[in-house]
């Protein structure tokens, strides 16, 4: 059973966007210094895809067409330039200036595919896909697996949001359920405040949840939507350590002149979110227990986030593993040429 659910939630992408599109007013309100010690930490975090996007990304922003980000998030210290482990969680975001509409969709990070580039070390968990190849691996391996171009891609290191909340002063949630983990106990239904530390517990659980992965990305959200509900506490945010740290925390291929647009000109898609998630279930392939997703979920999830790009219908892609352990072979191969900016 599934539901796209609209919220008024915001994802790993904000962590950055609402830091950066505070910031970019900072020639105004803080100064010309201010600003440029900004930019000078976002471009910091700077890192090629290394490999060529289905689509020109660049045009896309600066002509105010929808676009696709991949958020992948790590329980890493610092990531540095040579980090290439496995993603914690893995989200596409699709941004639509044009309806005002944002979607976010989880993708199972046990979820079993066919990497491309890296067929004789699969079947394997997408997970992997970052490790084998870093942020141009795990974005070929998404669009092949639903058939949609991803134009930017965002690693940030879980940790990182621990610093987030303690900068703002801490952040009140209301636990979906009860549970202890790393020393912090939480009980369903009762408004608890939680210094950075106590937020970081709340989002790592897994294994004590009933919904496993599924509900530890529902508590992440959770956790970053009351980050951004602590808006009136931006300005402690303002200062070039704290954006230094969380440049340490952070990769993208999203330049600041990008974020400049998107802060301009993109903002009111945020207000209008719809969100779901890949479903699949547990199944033993080659010693590795994988979630494998049916093609008509596939299926759904590509017609979703297809939607939300404004783009035609297509059939969803060839690389997520079937109940059999096989490559989903549809009938009609994955065209490259559907995922344009046109269609």
């Amino acid at each position: 059973m599934h539901r796209e659910r609209r919220r008024a939630s915001h994802t790993v992408r904000n962590t950055i966007l609402i830091v950066i599109a505070v910031i970019l007013l900072g020639g105004i309100f803080y100064g010309v210094r201010k600003y440029q010690n900004v930019k000078n930490a976002v471009d910091s975090t700077y890192s090629s895809a290394g490999i060529k996007k289905q689509r020109n990304t660049a045009d896309l922003v600066a002509n105010k067409k929808p676009i696709s980000i991949l958020l992948m998030g790590t329980d890493t210290g610092a990531l540095g330039r040579s980090y290439k482990g496995r993603t914690d969680s893995m989200m596409v975001v699709t941004i639509n200036p044009k309806t005002n509409k944002t979607t976010i969709t989880s993708i199972p990070r046990d979820l079993g595919v066919t990497i491309p580039g890296y067929e004789e070390k699969s079947p394997s968990k997408i997970n992997a896909a970052y490790a084998f190849g870093k942020a141009g691996t795990a974005i070929r391996a998404v669009q092949s697996v639903f058939n949609i171009p991803i134009d930017y891609y965002v690693l940030v290191n879980m940790g990182g949001m621990q610093k987030v909340v303690d900068e703002v002063g801490g952040v009140d949630i209301t636990p979906t359920l009860s549970f202890t983990y790393d020393g912090y106990t939480f009980k369903k239904g009762v408004k608890t405040h939680m210094d950075g530390k106590k937020a970081l517990a709340y989002s790592r659980m897994r294994y004590d949840d009933p919904q496993n992965d599924y509900g530890r990305q529902t508590r992440q959200r959770a956790v970053l939507t009351a980050i951004l509900g602590k808006s009136s506490s931006i300005s402690a945010l303002l200062n070039k350590d704290f954006i230094d740290s969380i440049a340490n925390e952070t990769q993208t291929d999203f330049t600041f002149g990008n974020l400049v647009d998107l802060a301009k000109n993109y903002r009111a898609a945020s207000k209008n979110i719809e969100e779901t998630h890949a479903q699949g279930s547990g199944q033993m392939v080659n010693g590795q227990s994988m979630e494998i997703v049916s093609h008509t979920e596939l299926q759904r999830v590509t017609d979703f986030i297809r939607k939300g790009l404004g783009l035609k219908h297509a059939e969803t892609g060839t690389a997520a593993l079937s109940a059999n352990g096989a490559a989903n072979v549809s009938n009609s191969q994955v065209e490259s040429e559907n995922i344009n900016a046109g269609n």
